[in-house]
């Protein structure tokens, strides 16, 4: 039996007949009851499991990082939900069963934030390096900017990432990784956040590399 807590005029939670009602995140909803469907396994609602099954195992590894980088995109969903909207629609590629990730595509990060100039990956031994040329002052950028620098390996599906120890006045971070890595394929982005984590940038894809010592 529902249950109504504001009056008449107010959202209500539980069932009445066909509908549930239910709030999330102060939003009051409803819907409508599931239909009773002995086998929904039709060739397209297949084909649509695959697509999703694909970007959730992609995007699981790199919560944490999105949980910032998705923030600002986080309305009426989650950070996370927000990651799975965009990499559905933009990332995931071909028709089932051979669907891929479209890595010079996915997005860590998306927002306002001004990214610095000139990003480049160096050949660093031992680390994944990246480097660019400082704009602190140029729109909303700031030398205090943290650096959000992510590296994917996509034989492992494995990632990963730093949030705090480079600034845009640094002009340059070093990503450490497992020595297991040697010989993977790994992708790797940049993003930035503002040190009060009010603003976010959209990330950058800065290339595909193989892990050689």
């Amino acid at each position: 039996m529902g249950n109504i807590k504001q009056g008449i005029l107010g959202g209500f939670s539980g069932k009445v007949g066909t509908v549930i009602g239910s709030s999330w995140k102060g939003i009051n909803y409803m819907r409508g009851l599931a239909p009773n469907i002995k086998d929904a396994r039709t060739a397209k609602q297949l084909a649509q499991r695959e697509k999703f099954a694909l970007a959730l195992s992609f995007l699981r590894p790199m919560q944490s990082f999105i949980r910032v980088g998705f923030k600002m995109h986080a309305l009426r969903q989650t950070a996370f939900n927000a990651a799975m909207s965009y990499t559905l629609r933009n990332v995931v590629k071909g028709v089932s069963p051979n669907l891929s990730i479209d890595f010079a595509k996915v997005m860590v990060s998306r927002g306002s934030l001004l990214l610095p100039l000139n990003i480049q990956r160096l050949n660093n031994d031992g680390e994944i390096a990246l480097s660019w040329v400082d704009n602190s002052g140029v729109g909303n950028a700031l030398d205090s900017d943290f650096a959000m620098p992510m590296a994917y390996n996509a034989d492992k599906n494995e990632v990963v990432y730093d949030m705090a120890s480079s600034c845009r006045g640094d002009e340059g971070v070093g990503l450490d990784y497992p020595s297991n890595w040697v010989g993977d394929t790994v992708h790797v982005y940049l993003g930035f956040v503002s040190e009060n984590g009010s603003l976010v940038s959209d990330s950058v894809y800065v290339g595909e590399m193989v892990i050689e010592n």
